[in-house]
C-alpha cells in the first residue's frame, strides 16, 4: 500500500516507517525537518510539510491509500494543548480534497476524562494529572473524528510507550479507553512502540476497527 506517515521523526513514527518498509509498503514520511529522517530506502520518500496547513499536506496525500499519524505534542499546564485537534482539522481537510478516506491515528489510554477511575493510585493521582492537558486534546480530536462522515478513521489507544522494537506477541484489544483484565481493571501499563506500529499496520488488512477507537496492548 501507499502510506503517508505523519509524525515520522517521533519515536513511534520512526518505528512505523521502518515497519511499513519492512512489510513492503511504499511510504511518504512527512516531517517538519526532513533531515531528522536518516533511513534510506527505495520505497521511502521524505517530504517537508506544515501539519497545521491543509494546503501544505494535500500534495503529499494525493494518490495515497492511507494516512497514518503518530503526531505528539507536549503537555502544558498554562496554555493547554491544541496540537492534536488543530492538526487533525488540517489532515481531514487535506484528505477530503485529495480523496483519501482511510486514516489511522494514535492517541492513548484514558483520553476520556473519567476512564482512569479503575487505574492504579500512581497512575490516577500522579501520571494522569501530569498529562491531562494532552489527554483532553486527544479526546477532543477523537470526538471530532466521530462526527466526520466521509473519513474511515481508526483511533489506536496504547498505554505507556516503551522504545522497544516490534515483537511476535499477540495483541489484546478492547473498544474503549483501556484494555481490561477479567475483573475490569486495566491490564498492564505499557507496550513497545514497535508493537504499536505493528498493530497500526495490521489494521490495513481488516475493517474490524473502522470508525472505532480501539485500546490495545500485548499479552
Amino acid at each position: 500500500m501507499k502510506i503517508t506517515v505523519l509524525g515520522a521523526t517521533g519515536q513511534t513514527g520512526q518505528h512505523l516507517v521502518n515497519e511499513a518498509l519492512q512489510q513492503g509498503h511504499t511510504v511518504t514520511a512527512v516531517a517538519r525537518d526532513p533531515g531528522k529522517i536518516t533511513v534510506h530506502h527505495d520505497n521511502l520518500k521524505v517530504v517537508q510539510a506544515d501539519i497545521f496547513s491543509a494546503d501544505s499536506l494535500k500534495p503529499h496525500f494525493k494518490g495515497q491509500d492511507v494516512i497514518m499519524s503518530c503526531l505528539g505534542f507536549p503537555a502544558s499546564f498554562f496554555t493547554g494543548v491544541t496540537g492534536y485537534s488543530l492538526s487533525m482539522r488540517a489532515v481531514v481537510s487535506a484528505m477530503q480534497t485529495a480523496h483519501v478516506s482511510r486514516l489511522v491515528t494514535m492517541t492513548s489510554w484514558y483520553t476520556e476524562p473519567n476512564s482512569g477511575a479503575q487505574s492504579s493510585l500512581l497512575i490516577r493521582f500522579l501520571l494522569l494529572p501530569l498529562i491531562r492537558s494532552v489527554l483532553n486534546n486527544m479526546h477532543e480530536m477523537e470526538q471530532m473524528l466521530m462526527k466526520t462522515d466521509d473519513i474511515n478513521w481508526t483511533v489506536v489507544r496504547p498505554p505507556g510507550l516503551r522504545n522497544l522494537p516490534s515483537s511476535a506477541q499477540e495483541f489484546l484489544t478492547y473498544e474503549g479507553y483501556f484494555v481490561p483484565d477479567g475483573s475490569g481493571y486495566p491490564k498492564g501499563s505499557s507496550v513497545g512502540r514497535g508493537d504499536v506500529a505493528r498493530f497500526m499496520l495490521s489494521l490495513l488488512s481488516s475493517n474490524a476497527w473502522v470508525k472505532k477507537g480501539v485500546a490495545m496492548t500485548t499479552k
